[in-house]
């Protein structure tokens, strides 16, 4: 779809532009691409830095504030648009790097906010923080929010549900609370969250019990609270 169709549609203020995990060892395995970049003087790097920043500046005319995978802050920084928001999942250093560049960041570390990693708790979910490293006020306002990803691999229809929830539902009440106001032991959100897991099962929703990690099954027959 050509870009000014794609803004006929695409309504909002962000568009994310990827640049994340690029493998470029097939560009020099490609004659015609061997040859583009040949002609062009480029190497690899060069060539996706250069389709970056192409796709940055065709976005921008178009009105929009861009997203950008932190690889692309990673291996060009100082080259990104200034409205570029950089998104975190490797690092929890790079976001610190990321404001104190004077650049906004979206926190999604894949440790701790990735749904698919059936291994994080929600315990976790619930106390990360994005705000670690940054102790500036005016840089803390660079970090514009967080995200939890749920990617494809580990679900199929008949899971995805309870791989979200409640997971989900622990690091949203992280983002919407102010860091004076969090919980410092997680045992006192337990029986909050059990109970809104339990209203999430009764309007049809198959979250997950809260025991153990991602998708755990039920230790027991028993009340949906004490599951």
């Amino acid at each position: 779809m050509p870009v000014h169709d794609f803004s006929k549609v695409f309504k909002f203020k962000f568009a994310h532009l990827g640049g994340d995990e690029v493998n470029t060892s097939c560009w020099t395995k490609t004659p015609h691409i061997e040859g583009w970049l040949n002609n062009n003087h480029m190497n690899v790097s060069d060539a996706y830095r250069d389709f970056v920043l192409k796709s940055q500046k065709t976005a921008i005319s178009h009105g929009y504030d861009i997203i950008n995978w932190e690889e692309t802050f990673n291996n060009f920084g100082d080259k990104l648009d200034r409205k570029t928001v950089v998104h975190n999942w490797l690092g929890e250093d790079v976001a610190p790097k990321v404001v104190a560049a004077g650049l906004r960041c979206i926190v999604s570390n894949q440790d701790k906010w990735y749904l698919d990693h059936l291994d994080a708790s929600w315990e976790g979910f619930y106390m990360n923080e994005p705000l670690k490293g940054i102790d500036d006020r005016k840089q803390q306002q660079l970090v514009i929010g967080g995200e939890v990803c749920m990617w494809g691999e580990e679900i199929d229809a008949s899971d995805i549900e309870q791989t979200i929830w409640p997971r989900a539902a622990a690091a949203a009440e992280r983002l919407w609370t102010p860091i004076e106001k969090l919980a410092n032991d997680t045992r006192f959100v337990t029986s909050r969250l059990a109970r809104f897991r339990c209203l999430l099962n009764q309007r049809g929703v198959a979250a997950a019990p809260l025991a153990g990690y991602g998708r755990a099954s039920p230790a027991e027959p028993g009340p949906c609270v004490r599951q």
